[in-house]
């Protein structure tokens, strides 16, 4: 019998034996029948003369320096989407996903809530890929399948000095997993600044058979001129100095090409990094200096290995070079030379791995992840 994973166009019209559950603040269980029940919440005044049922406990707060937990499952079953959105202007920054899988003692998620969604920079880029979406006045929805076994817990906690108000819903099935199904993974890192002629670690630490599925980037430019050149490198289980997979720059691994800029090649054009979103790909993020009060430049990108997964047997890590030019951009290199830069990279990894699993590289304090 289908158990109703795994979903796509060819399998819906399949019949399958897995129930659907879903967790609110109308229903912080997802018991079956038990929706929209609350007699208390952030809309009871709202709903003081409707009554229950009638919307009243459609969001939580969270105090500064809480944790709360959104979601504790049992399983088996899967994760198949997650919608949130954050009210007011809290900064995404300050506000840390947390997913733990089987009672593990460290979570296998761990990431600002910006950040997984493809919003870094903490303002609004719509985003319209397979996996993510991100939709005006940041409706935040991920539809990666992550399943479980045992038991599925999802906290949020917010550093930030202030309430804040959190909308969410967590749609799950609850069903058997195949025993290849491996689980789901994401870390954030930063590197602010990259230290001159290092580079930028997005992964490592990794133990485990899996593959690598996606990674975000929020890129901040602290030098003039082009700052793509640099190479994306996958080192798999026995790679040592040099990677088994390299790419050719930056903007390429991110499936776009020459700096994202039309100009190169076609000079009559006017556009400068021109925005994209594709179900893969996609670079939804570009933040030009206003002349005033914003420094520099910023840049969101993402790349899905959806079609494309790299595979481990027993390790991964993953590295980028902050790379530009000394010179001018131009098609004569042989007076080019390359600029080893120090730009601010933030970089988000998913992949799923086998449990039990390494914990996370320590994820820093509010100040280390702060945009400034």
């Amino acid at each position: 019998m289908f158990n109703g994973l795994g979903m796509d166009l060819g399998n819906l019209s399949r019949l399958s034996n897995a129930k659907s559950r879903s967790i609110s603040p109308e229903n912080r269980d997802g018991s079956a029948g038990a929706g929209g029940m609350a007699t208390e919440g952030t809309g009871a005044e709202c709903a003081r003369e409707l009554g229950k049922g009638w919307k009243v406990s459609p969001s939580i707060e969270i105090l500064p320096g809480e944790t709360t937990t959104l979601a504790d499952i049992e399983g088996p079953g899967a994760i198949q989407q997650i919608w949130m959105t954050a009210a007011g202007n809290a900064s995404l920054r300050n506000l840390i996903l947390r997913i733990t899988w089987e009672d593990q003692e460290h979570p296998s998620v761990e990431v600002p809530l910006g950040d997984f969604f493809a919003s870094g920079w903490g303002r609004y880029a719509q985003v319209s890929s397979l996996p993510v979406c991100a939709n005006p006045a940041r409706g935040y929805n991920c539809f990666w399948e992550m399943p479980f076994r045992k038991r599925a817990q999802i906290t949020l906690e917010n550093r930030d000095e202030k309430l804040i108000i959190v909308y969410y819903q967590i749609n799950y099935a609850l069903t058997e997993v195949p025993e290849d199904c491996a689980y789901f993974h994401a870390q954030f890192r930063r590197s602010n600044p990259v230290p001159y002629m290092k580079e930028h670690t997005v992964l490592d630490g990794v133990s485990g058979q899996g593959h690598y599925v996606g990674t975000y980037m929020a890129w901040g430019v602290n030098n003039n001129g082009w700052w793509g050149e640099g190479e994306v490198k996958f080192f798999l289980d026995d790679d040592d100095e040099y990677p088994t997979i390299c790419g050719t720059g930056t903007e390429d691994y991110f499936c776009g090409s020459h700096n994202f800029d039309p100009r190169i090649c076609e000079p009559k054009d006017e556009n400068r990094y021109v925005t994209f979103t594709a179900p893969y790909c996609g670079l939804p993020q570009v933040i030009q200096s206003d002349g005033m009060y914003d420094s520099s430049q910023r840049f969101g990108m993402y790349r899905w290995h959806i079609t494309d997964p790299i595979r481990f047997q027993e390790k991964i890590s993953v590295t980028i070079q902050c790379l530009g030019w000394r010179t001018d951009f131009g098609t004569d290199f042989r007076n080019k030379r390359y600029l080893p830069r120090r730009d601010d990279i933030a970089s988000t990894a998913i992949w799923y791995q086998t449990l039990p699993s390494r914990p996370l590289s320590p994820l820093g304090t509010r100040d280390d992840l702060e945009i400034i």
